[in-house]
Order: structure tokens, then sequence, then C-alpha cells
């Protein structure tokens, strides 16, 4: 082994033991153990119970074909080596630095390689193949739990929701009603699919006559213990903003991509430039009192605090940064009052 896959395999066993033990003890099963340590390993490593999910950044390495895939299988065979988690259980995907304004979540590949995992007694399905995001985010598993806590009775929003895991958070600490919006059809179903996994909703679903922003959008409804309601909503968020009503929310979430052009918008989403109109639309709807917490991963991002009609806006970024996570994180979070 050469001098550069030895300091790799030192370094992953020190954070991987360090790491692991702190998952352990607070009963993680999915964290990140590695994340572009080493420059020469551009590497993002995540542990998904008990399967490995390696996620490549290309980099400008001056190798071969031959001797990149030669650097990869050692790079692999390390992993293996110090997780104990054999080959077939470790699922690569090479990932690009994005140049243009690309949609948020993108296919990959079609082989439907779906398993579950838990997460604070809640179940989620995970696909390490078919996408480049897995169906959880693993940063969030602070935020996560901070909603679950504050939404018992209240009304709760998950805008640009993806696979729903926040919204199966809210059902699980007694939300009222939880509302899931997404633009993409796949990720509601898996939304949908993760509510059936914790036994939150049956199979079928009730007529919704609601004012949606226009044709293309629907709106699927579930009755849920206790007279609460599931509601997933297929729409552009921008545009359904637009028709909800005040006082209609207690508490919403809000994870915007930081750019998508997606055919079935009617305009492109820039966050820098759109998050104000976004957290003010938000606010509109929200009860008085309302929380609004909103996330974006665009690392240049600046809050534009002074045109927000907020009562109060506390970054929280740090308070909702998971161990695995610390000093690497590059994500914001904000805990908006009305």
């Amino acid at each position: 082994m050469n001098d550069k896959l030895t300091m790799f395999q030192n370094r992953l066993l020190k954070v991987y033991k360090h790491i692991s033990k702190l998952a352990r003890r607070q009963s993680i099963s999915c964290y990140r153990i590695y994340d572009k340590d080493l420059p020469e390993f551009p590497l993002i490593i995540d542990v998904y119970a008990d399967k490995i999910y390696v996620a490549e950044y290309r980099a400008k390495h001056n190798l071969t074909e031959e001797e990149h895939e030669l650097w990869l299988n050692e790079s692999l065979n390390i992993i293996s080596r110090v997780t104990t988690i054999p080959d077939e259980k470790i699922y690569v995907k090479e990932r690009k630095r994005k140049t243009d304004r690309t949609d948020q979540y993108q296919k990959t590949a079609a082989e439907n390689d779906f398993f579950v995992v838990e997460e604070s007694g809640l179940k989620f399905k995970i696909n390490l193949t078919d996408y480049l995001d897995t169906g959880l985010f693993l940063d969030h598993r602070i935020t996560r739990q901070m909603v679950k806590e504050q939404c018992n009775g209240k009304q709760v929003l998950n805008l640009f929701a993806y696979t729903g895991s926040f919204s199966v958070y809210a059902a699980a600490g007694n939300a009222a009603n939880v509302t899931t919006v997404d633009l993409s059809k796949t990720y509601l179903q898996w939304a949908e699919d993760n509510f059936k996994l914790n036994d939150f909703i049956t199979a079928h679903h009730l007529n919704d006559k609601r004012n949606l922003p226009d044709e293309t959008s629907q709106v699927r409804t579930f009755e849920m213990t206790n007279n609460r309601k599931a509601i997933f909503i297929h729409a552009d968020v921008k545009q359904y903003l637009k028709t909800v009503q005040p006082n209609s929310f207690d508490l919403v979430i809000m994870d915007p991509p930081t750019f998508s052009n997606s055919k079935r918008m009617k305009d492109f989403l820039d966050i820098q430039q759109d998050h104000v109109e976004l957290i003010n639309d938000v606010l509109y709807a929200l009860s008085p009192n309302g929380i609004l917490y909103f996330s974006t991963n665009y690392t240049k991002f600046v809050l534009d605090s002074a045109n927000i009609k907020a009562t109060q806006i506390k970054d929280i970024t740090k308070a909702t940064t998971p161990f695995d996570f610390e000093g690497k994180l590059k994500r914001w979070c904000f805990k908006i009052e009305k």
C-alpha cells in the first residue's frame, strides 16, 4: 500500500472509531464518517445501518481511467476493511460539481433497490442506487427532532418536502394535520410510503377539492388517528404559497433547492434571489406566533433579514449540526417567528 492509501486508512480508522462509538451511544444507525477530509480522497462516506454509501466528488486528479479505477478500488477495499462491511454492501456514486441551474434530485439508474432504516424509532425508505440523494438527509437529524417536539396539536406544512421525513416526524409528534408539498410525484409517493411504513395512514385516500395553483397540481388526503389528516400536494411551491390563506399553519419547514428550473415550474427558482418572497409568503400563511424552519445548502447564502417581515430571526445552524457533521456542514438553518 502506498503512503497516500496508508494515510487514508489511518484517517478513516480514527474517525470511524470515534463517530461509530458516538452513534452507538445515541442509537443512531445512519451517520457520516468521512467528508473529503483529505484532498487526495475527495469522498463522502455515510453509513446506512449495515450498508455504506460512498459519493466520489470528481476532482482533477491527473489519473488515467485505469489508474483512477485502481485508486477507487483500493479506497473501497480500505473502507470495507475499516468498517467490516463487505464490498457487496458498499454503494458508489460519482457526483459532479453543478455548473448550471439543474433540478435538485435527478434519477441516475432504475434498480428500485429500496430498504428501510430507522431513525428515532421512525422508519424511512432508502435507495442508494437510483438517485444522487438517498431519501434521508442525515444533516437534519436534530432539526427533525426539534420539529417533532414542537408540533403537538399544530397545523404543519412541509415545503420542498422531498421524501417527507420532516412530515413523518411531525405526524409522530402528534401534529393536528400535516401537509406535504413537492413538485416531484416520485418523491411525494416516497413520502406517502414513509407514512405507510410508520402506520400513520392507510392505503385509502379521501376526496379533497381544495383551491390549487393550477390544473397540473394534485392533492391526496389521508385519515390519520384521532381525526388528523395527512395531505400530499403535488405543486410548484412558489405558486402554491400564493393560494394559501392567512393563519393556515402554525409550523412550516422549508428546505428549498439552491436552483431549480424544472419544466413543471412557471418560473425558475434561485434561492438567493427568491428567499425574501418565499419567506414572506410563508409568514403570511402562518398563524400569529407561528414558526418557520428555513434551511438552504447554498454556501454563499446571505439572509436579507431587513426585508423579511418577521418578529424574530435566529440562526440555528450550529444548534442543528449533528456530531458527525461538526466542522463540515455546508448548510444554513434559521428559526423565523411571526
